[in-house]
């Protein structure tokens, strides 16, 4: 009876545990979308959304639902960051703009000034000259009169003008401050901008052959993945896949996209080591990749068929490109 007896009390305990750790976690989840930063307010709107309905299907306790759950926040998560991230730029280069626009305007007012009041004193010098010249005293003094009150007026504007101008150029520098904190804000992890089949062509014919290997990639199932769940999951593949890539390769390779599924690499390595980095990468980028539709995971599957293009003294670059071409099964 006291075995029973503690055996209960032990799982009641475990029970509050679980009830404990749940509730923190849905907790956890209502935070992250209470205090995300708010940007646009669609963007922040259907992040909360989706933060929301994965708190609702947690919160049943289903274990699978929970392990699924994991996958899917870190989806939401950096679905959110890539978005942001694409606002803070667009946002960035907004602001970049009109400090150019508010630069050049501050430039003509500063050229047109000094003509304008060279201009308007010459006028003024004038008046005063027919003023005193004048036989008849009661013009004269009218227009000496004009001409002084002119001269103050032009006095008030030259002042006006200048507080615009100081205004402007405050205004500029807070601009530019404002744009150094968006890029510092916006300094998150982009996708490697891979060279196009035109430049790893070029860059083909200028390097001599021999002291490199082209590691060719086909990735199937990047333009399935559209078919099957959209263009925005597509995107999110093969921006994942890319991020992988890159990572798997020295800084020194040169990665060329020629095609929606074929991938090009420059490694200045040997053929033995270009073999094992090619079977490194079958291994472990092939396979499920963890996306984000509409707040739901989904899991697009890209499986890659590896090659490797070796380069000899006095190889001929048109022939090596003929070869990697016909690797990708591409016409040339």
């Amino acid at each position: 009876m006291i075995s029973i007896q503690s055996s209960l009390t032990e799982l009641e305990r475990r029970h509050q545990f679980l009830a404990a750790y749940l509730d923190c976690y849905l907790q956890a989840l209502q935070n992250i979308g209470q205090y995300a930063v708010e940007l646009d307010n669609d963007l922040t709107v259907h992040h909360r959304k989706h933060l929301a309905a994965l708190a609702a299907e947690v919160a049943g306790g289903n274990q699978e639902v929970l392990l699924e759950s994991r996958a899917t926040l870190r989806g939401i998560l950096r679905d959110y960051r890539d978005q942001a991230g694409g606002y803070l730029s667009g946002l960035r280069d907004e602001l970049a703009g009109t400090a150019r626009a508010l630069e050049e305007i501050l430039e003509s007012l500063g050229q047109s000034d000094g003509d304008h009041e060279a201009q308007l004193r010459g006028a003024l010098t004038r008046l005063r000259e027919v003023a005193a010249a004048g036989e008849h005293r009661a013009i004269a003094a009218v227009v000496a009169a004009a001409a002084d009150t002119i001269e103050r007026s032009l006095e008030q504007v030259r002042k006006q003008h200048q507080l615009t101008v100081t205004q402007f150029q405050v205004e500029i520098r807070m601009l530019h401050k404002r744009i150094d904190s968006l890029e510092a804000a916006a300094s998150i992890d982009q996708v490697t901008q891979f060279e196009s089949q035109a430049e790893m062509e070029r860059r083909i014919h200028s390097t001599a052959p021999g002291g490199y290997c082209l590691l060719l990639i086909s990735a199937r199932g990047l333009q399935r993945a559209e078919v099957q769940f959209g263009a925005a999951v597509a995107g999110e593949l093969a921006a994942a896949f890319s991020k992988r890539l890159r990572n798997s390769l020295s800084t020194t390779a040169v990665v060329s996209r020629w095609g929606a599924e074929l991938f090009v690499v420059m490694l200045g390595v040997k053929k033995s080591e270009a073999t094992a980095t090619g079977k490194w990468i079958s291994d472990h980028l092939s396979g499920a990749y963890v996306c984000l539709k509409e707040g739901k995971t989904v899991r697009p599957v890209l499986q890659l068929n590896v090659g490797i293009v070796d380069t000899a003294v006095g190889d001929v670059p048109q022939r090596i490109v003929q070869r990697a071409s016909a690797f990708l099964g591409i016409r040339t």
